[in-house]
C-alpha cells in the first residue's frame, strides 16, 4: 500500500499496477490531499510507503518529528511555478505588490522569486528560507503565507503566486503554458519513493522503485504531463 497525492503521484502509481500484477505484487494507491497523514500513515506502519514529497521536506519532517522515514528513489521533478493572479506579468508588478507563498518551509518557492530578480535572500544554497531571510525587496513585496493546497483558490487575491505543480494541474492550470516563470529541471527538488527505515529492501518496494524508473512510466510521465512533471534517472 502506497500513500500518494492525487495528482501526479497516485496517476503515475496507478501505471504501476500491471507492471507489479507480473510479478505478483498487488500495488495498493491511496490517495491523500495533505502532505502529513502519508508521512505519519508510513511511520505508523499504516501504509508501506509513500509517493508525493521532496527530500528537504522529508528530512526537514523527519527533523521535526522524529519521524524515521528514508528515501528509496527519486523518481520525478514537478516544477514549481509563478502564476498571475491580479497581476498579469512579472514585468508589472507595482510597489508593495502581494505574492502567495507555500506555507512549509522547504516548499516556499523564494528561490524561484530571487532567480526571477524580484528578491534577494541571504544564503541562497538554503531550501527552508522563509521571508524571514530576505535581505533584499526593491519591489517591497508582500508574502501571504499560504497552504500549499489552497494556493490556486486563492490567486484572485494575489498580484502573483508560488504554486507546486501538482496542485496547479489539479486545478487545470498547464504549467508549461500559464507559468509566468517555471523552476529548471536542475531543481534540488527531486519527488522520491519514501518508507520507513529499515524496509529499503523490502522486495515489493524495490520492485516499485524498479517499476517508477521502467521506460513505460518515464513515457507515460512524458505524454500525460508534456513538461508539467520531468522524469528522473
Amino acid at each position: 500500500t502506497v500513500a500518494a497525492s492525487p495528482t501526479p503521484h497516485a496517476e503515475i502509481l496507478k501505471q504501476c499496477v500491471p507492471i507489479l500484477k507480473e510479478q505478483g505484487i498487488d500495488l495498493v494507491v491511496n490517495e491523500y490531499s495533505d502532505y502529513v497523514i502519508p508521512n505519519t500513515a508510513v511511520e505508523d506502519g499504516e501504509e508501506d510507503a509513500n509517493y508525493f514529497q521532496h527530500i528537504p521536506y522529508l528530512d526537514d519532517f523527519n527533523a521535526q518529528r522524529g519521524t524515521h522515514l528514508v528515501s528509496v528513489t527519486g523518481v520525478h521533478i514537478e516544477p514549481m511555478g509563478i502564476y498571475a493572479g491580479k497581476t498579469a506579468t512579472l514585468d508589472e508588478l507595482a510597489d508593495g505588490a502581494s505574492v502567495a507563498i507555500p506555507n512549509d518551509a522547504t516548499n516556499e518557492g523564494l528561490l524561484l522569486l530571487e532567480a526571477q530578480g524580484l528578491i534577494k535572500l541571504a544564503d541562497d544554497s538554503n531550501l527552508s528560507s522563509t521571508p524571514k531571510d530576505i535581505t533584499e525587496n526593491p519591489k517591497n513585496l508582500t508574502f501571504i503565507e499560504v497552504e500549499a493546497a489552497n494556493l490556486p483558490t486563492t490567486l484572485s487575491d494575489a498580484d502573483i503566486a508560488v504554486i507546486n505543480s501538482n496542485y496547479a494541474l489539479g486545478a487545470g492550470l498547464n504549467p508549461v503554458t500559464d507559468a509566468l516563470a517555471l523552476e529548471s529541471s536542475d531543481s534540488p527538488y527531486v519527488n522520491v519513493l519514501v518508507c520507513k527505515e529499515g524496509n529499503e529492501n523490502n522486495e515489493a518496494i524495490q520492485a516499485l522503485a524498479e517499476a517508477l524508473h521502467s521506460d513505460t512510466i518515464k513515457n507515460f510521465i512524458a505524454e500525460k504531463f508534456d513538461g508539467a512533471v520531468i522524469a528522473v534517472d
